[in-house]
């Protein structure tokens, strides 16, 4: 029966916690995952999830720190002993370790490493945190079954079981040569149905899917997706195996990778949340709101310099809005669909045939809108002239925008910047001005001001 989080269930956690009633805590909990544990303390306040972490036993806690919200992990971690975290740390696998390990402060972590009664587990965590972040090394877990390809079915067997005790789902079997370099990968069922006398080298396979340990984490990710793998294995610069990477690591990359590609489309230049202070909030959202603020200037230094065409066509200047507004969602469009190509790895081919393929697609959403314009000003007006004026200006304009909202990101993606960066507002306050600026003048040719 799945866990139901209600507030009658948080009232009552809340009372118990205030009576200290420890025994009845535990039983609430006894058969609760962690990952909705972890949600519970989420809710409560602080001193209470610190009371509930000291509560339970570190096999189930190790695994509610992975789950918590980065900000409420770090205030717990800050009140429990260095003692006490490396109990936690014992529990966990080699990548969550690390990752725990490097939240802490130098001085902290020393104490914490010198805490731990497990060399292997140390000499494991050391290792990956000398790897740089977003790379195949930083994310790997060192924990994996490997066989070596001289060994016979029945002592493979034999050694599997050792191994598998300190893994926590077995996805593959690796194997490797007698320099420890992968060299293949072998089936749970080859190895049930093989004969016990046969060697790992005849029911292996050769072709194996690896990744380098100084890997992007996103190149990762992309490839997992693209071959539908639950777990690759990472090698370092000479092919030897040195860890795994499993599909929950790539699951946290992507999330990551979205919510940061979902915050600079909406305008804010680094990681932030709405628990974050108003100081940390206000750096994020000011650089994209100063550029609005600067596109606003120039869309005014614009139109002034267009005054007289305002003082014989007073109607121009009432369809600004719809020009603007247009330039701007055409050029968010097109860079909303090609930033997530590229995140997909799906836009192949030149850049040339891209604009060519979006100036067509944007020059007949031009047309089609602009004709209901055309009949709209010509009827409301009766002008037949400025009429053709504005919806010719839309035409380009829309035009403009697409290009301008396909070149952008494709042009940062290859000067290797995130093109997210150009969804959002950057697209839509350039869009504004060329949009403005093209609509004026085309609309003073056309009229002959």
């Amino acid at each position: 029966m799945a866990f139901e989080f209600t507030n009658e269930f948080l009232e009552n956690l809340t009372e118990l916690v205030a009576n200290k009633k420890d025994k009845s805590i535990s039983a609430i909990f006894k058969d609760v995952h962690y990952a909705d544990i972890a949600e519970v303390l989420d809710e409560v306040n602080f001193d209470e999830a610190i009371y509930i972490i000291k509560l339970l036993d570190s096999e189930k806690t190790s695994e509610i720190l992975t789950e918590l919200e980065e900000d409420i992990r770090e205030k717990i971690l800050k009140n429990l002993s260095a003692k006490e975290i490396a109990d936690e740390i014992g529990e966990m696998d080699s990548d969550d370790a690390a990752d725990i390990i490097g939240e802490l402060s130098e001085e902290r972590q020393e104490r914490v490493i010198s805490a731990l009664d497990d060399q292997e587990l140390v000499a494991d965590i050391k290792e990956l945190l000398s790897y740089d972040d977003d790379t195949a090394g930083a994310l790997m877990a060192k924990e994996l079954v490997k066989v070596y390809e001289t060994w016979t079915v029945a002592g493979c067997m034999r050694r599997i079981r050792g191994q598998a005790k300190e893994v926590t789902r077995v996805h593959s079997i690796y194997v490797v040569d007698k320099e420890e370099k992968l060299v293949g990968r072998l089936s749970l069922k080859d190895l049930i149905i093989a004969k016990s006398d046969q060697k790992i080298a005849d029911i292996s396979k050769s072709t194996v899917d690896s990744v380098n340990v100084h890997e992007d984490d996103e190149e990762v990710a992309k490839i997992m997706t693209k071959y539908d793998l639950e777990a690759i294995p990472v090698v370092d610069n000479n092919n030897v195996l040195v860890g795994r990477i499993t599909i929950d690591d790539i699951v946290d990359v992507l999330k990551e990778e979205a919510d940061k590609d979902y915050q600079m489309a909406a305008g804010l230049t680094q990681d932030v949340d709405s628990d974050d202070s108003i100081l940390q909030l206000t750096r994020a959202r000011l650089p994209w709101l100063f550029l609005g603020l600067i596109g606003g200037v120039g869309a005014f230094i614009i139109m002034k310099g267009f005054h007289t065409v305002f003082s014989k066509y007073a109607t121009l200047f009432f369809f600004t809005p719809l020009i603007a507004a247009m330039a701007g969602n055409v050029g968010v469009q097109s860079s909303a669909i090609i930033v997530q190509g590229l995140a997909n790895n799906d836009v192949k081919g030149s850049i040339n045939s891209r604009l060519f393929k979006e100036m067509l697609l944007a020059a007949l959403n031009g047309v089609i809108l602009a004709l209901f314009l055309f009949l709209f000003v010509w009827v409301y007006e009766g002008q037949i002239k400025l009429a053709f004026a504005i919806s010719v200006s839309l035409i380009v304009v829309i035009i403009i925008a697409g290009l301008i909202g396909t070149f952008v990101p494709l042009f940062l993606n290859k000067r290797g910047i995130d093109p997210a960066i150009a969804t959002g507002p950057f697209i839509t306050t350039s869009n504004d001005i060329f949009g403005i600026l093209i609509y004026f003048l085309i609309a003073k040719m056309i009229l002959g001001i």
